[in-house]
């Protein structure tokens, strides 16, 4: 009888052990189930994450646009100098050799003038001669022209040390004082630079 009761007291341990193991696996699956039919948090862990990502990405592309855009200004920039500064170097590159130019219509101007009037038709070879001086003076003209070179037109204008030399000085009480009556020397502009100053004779009196 004793062993009959232990028999059944070490069966019904058994049962309650078998029973705890399964309830313990239940929980176990419970839990498992619960994780997996509920995974708010993980979701909301991995939305996070990408949220700050993105972030990140959004001010790396923001930092990059503004890079580029920066840069892209900076080569307009350097290539609209670029070009003005061949334009300008294209326009008065030649200022230099200009100048030797000057003396060459100095000298066809004054062979020009040092003919009077009324004698240009007194003989056929100087008036031939006179000819080709004007053709060669026209013809160098036009060339200058072609590079932007032009005279000075001075004559009753006002003297501007800017552009203008005063050699003489005379009382004229007809015209403002510092009036150009006189050119001695013509003046030169290459575009709008001057290339020579104009040599000239003003007024020192007047109105």
């Amino acid at each position: 009888m004793k062993n009959q009761k232990n028999n059944d007291s070490e069966t019904q341990e058994n049962t309650e052990n078998i029973s705890s193991e399964k309830n313990n696996k239940t929980k176990e699956k419970d839990i498992k189930n619960d994780t997996k039919n509920n995974p708010s948090e993980n979701i909301n862990e991995e939305f996070e994450n990408i949220d700050d990502e993105l972030e990140e990405l959004k001010k790396e592309n923001k930092k990059l646009k503004e890079d580029f855009l920066r840069a892209y200004a900076d080569a307009e920039n350097t290539k609209r100098r670029c070009t003005q500064e061949i334009e300008k170097n294209n326009k008065y590159a030649i200022s230099s050799f200009a100048k030797n130019l000057l003396s060459v219509a100095d000298n066809l101007d004054r062979a020009l003038k040092s003919i009077p009037e009324d004698k240009k038709d007194d003989c056929e070879h100087l008036k031939n001669l006179l000819t080709g001086v004007e053709l060669t003076n026209n013809e160098l003209m036009k060339v200058f022209d072609k590079f932007g070179i032009k005279k000075m037109e001075v004559i009753n204008t006002k003297f501007d040390p800017n552009f203008h030399q005063v050699i003489q000085e005379v009382e004229d009480k007809t015209k403002p004082a510092g009036t150009i009556i006189s050119e001695l020397q013509t003046g030169y502009m290459i575009n709008d630079r001057i290339l020579r100053e104009a040599m000239v004779i003003v007024t020192k009196g007047g109105k």
